[in-house]
């Protein structure tokens, strides 16, 4: 199965909170490989690259039942839902995913705008 980690090694790989990690697995996104004898979560390698995959979905606002759906066609697990057109629903979140970053470009833009007038200022 490859190394086991505890949940405070993969919040600090991912950079995500105990409690979302816990969140994930709540919601049956992100399910911990194993338990240890004494009941606490272990990760593997695969484990952590599925909860780096969620959080590459977050910024672009998907929904838990949207990356429930994505992960089922991305990084498919045993128990994840059974999707209908995977490939016409991957057209379909490529499509919002294009969408949402040209959003997240254009606020970019106007933040760099507005922190270029501050440096601006701050030199006159």
């Amino acid at each position: 199965m490859g190394e086991r980690m505890q949940i405070g090694e993969v919040a600090e790989r991912t950079g995500l909170s105990l409690r979302t990690i816990r969140y994930y697995e709540e919601v049956g996104l992100a399910v911990p490989s194993d338990r240890s004898p004494g009941g606490f979560r272990l990760y593997t390698d695969p484990d952590v690259d599925r909860l780096r995959l969620i959080m590459r979905m977050k910024p672009l606002g998907f929904q838990l039942d949207e990356m429930g759906e994505l992960l089922a066609i991305l990084d498919p697990q045993p128990g994840d839902p059974e999707i209908a057109d995977p490939a016409g629903r991957l057209a379909e979140f490529t499509a919002n995913a294009e969408e949402a970053c040209a959003k997240l470009r254009a606020k970019l833009r106007i933040a760099e705008d507005f922190a270029e007038t501050l440096r601006a200022h701050q030199r006159a």
